[in-house]
């Protein structure tokens, strides 16, 4: 019979199961986990956590809420665009380099080949302009012409490899040329859409905390209270599904040092674009979770979403990545008993909350 699926399973997994067991799973699964929701104090031992605290509805916190939520989504899709031209851009500025470097080997050649055919055409002109084999012809050594025939079958073999080497130098030359330009061009789309990017990121977070900036401090509690409410709900939702109960994955070797990365990151600061060493997003903190453990994945929650195996959620494990959203804007690392590790968003911490306090769009598994 599975576990039960209100209890945190005890764990093996050193820094790990301590974080997730001196918390009761309600604490720990019900912390605001969603991408906007307000971060939690570090875990504490609590034997009865209690739910939310029922607060009279106010409609315009509520739309707030909504608004704060639309903003940091928003920021969310734009900061994947902005890492995924990031990522394009290293590569292509590579590809140029290493473009580079063949336009000049190839013209170093060229060079060459074009000072063989200027020695030759030289040696052409200092015999009277015939060619072997009217001189050979106009012979009158009989020996001279059959021993010269060699010779000149060689030179032509030398004159037409010659040329076709020239030849083909010269296109390749050209081909690289082209490539070349158009990854200059993709170069520069690239930081257009980068910059574009950068651009509504800034404008969202903005917006978002001048909205923030002008509630008063109780408002500002209430807004917390309702997050947590919100996860609260959420997470229950999906805990009253009797999924756990379905979930029996063990974690890999590679997966258990991914969490423990994961879980050495906790409390440092959200900042889009950042993949380490002192801040993360979402998926600068996976990725890099995950080349810890000696597996490199996409940079992006998108292109993890796109690239990695996927997996249904009752058989998923510690280590494997859950992406959230239809547009696959969010990504956290599950680390088991219906938890995750996650960088949620601008103004948060790393930190541990409910796998389902976010609509889930799917589960990955970088070493399957």
């Amino acid at each position: 019979m599975g576990p039960d699926k209100h209890s945190v399973r005890p764990g093996g997994r050193g820094v790990l199961a301590t974080a997730v067991t001196v918390v009761c799973a309600v604490t720990v699964l019900t912390a605001p986990g969603t991408a906007f929701a307000a971060p939690e104090p570090t875990p504490s031992v609590s034997a009865s956590p209690s739910p939310p605290v029922t607060l009279p509805p106010d409609k315009d916190l509520e739309a707030v809420q909504r608004k704060l939520d639309d903003l940091y989504h928003d920021a969310a899709v734009a900061t994947d665009a902005y890492n995924a031209a990031e990522e394009a851009a290293q590569k292509q500025s590579a590809q140029i380099v290493d473009l580079a470097k063949k336009i000049v080997k190839g013209q170093q050649r060229l060079d060459q080949l074009k000072q063989r055919a200027g020695r030759a055409a030289a040696a052409q002109y200092r015999t009277g302009g015939l060619p072997d084999t009217a001189k050979l012809m106009l012979s009158d050594d009989p020996s001279e012409f059959l021993d010269g025939a060699g010779r000149v079958l060689q030179g032509e073999r030398a004159t037409k490899g010659l040329i076709s080497e020239l030849t083909r130098t010269q296109q390749d030359l050209k081909q690289y040329a082209a490539d070349a330009a158009d990854q200059w061009n993709k170069l520069e789309a690239g930081r257009k859409a980068k910059a574009a990017a950068k651009k509504k990121i800034t404008e969202r977070i903005t917006a978002a905390e001048q909205l923030q900036s002008k509630l008063q401090k109780k408002q500002k509690e209430q807004l917390a209270e309702l997050e947590r409410q919100a996860a609260y709900k959420a997470q229950t939702a999906w805990l009253d599904t009797g999924i756990l109960g379905e979930i029996h994955g063990k974690a890999s070797a590679a997966g258990e040092k991914a969490i423990a990365f994961a879980t050495a990151q906790i409390g440092k600061p959200y900042v889009w674009g950042a993949e380490g060493p002192d801040s993360y997003d979402c998926s600068g903190l996976t990725s890099q979770a995950w080349a810890s453990a000696g597996k490199p994945i996409p940079r992006t929650s998108q292109e993890q979403w796109k690239q990695l195996k996927h997996v249904d959620v009752k058989d998923m494990r510690p280590g494997d990545l859950i992406i959230y959203f239809d547009d696959a804007s969010h990504v956290a690392l599950y680390i088991g008993d219906g938890a995750i590790i996650q960088a949620p968003r601008p103004g948060r911490t790393v930190s541990i909350g409910g796998a389902g306090t976010m609509p889930i769009l799917g589960v990955v598994r970088p070493d399957a």
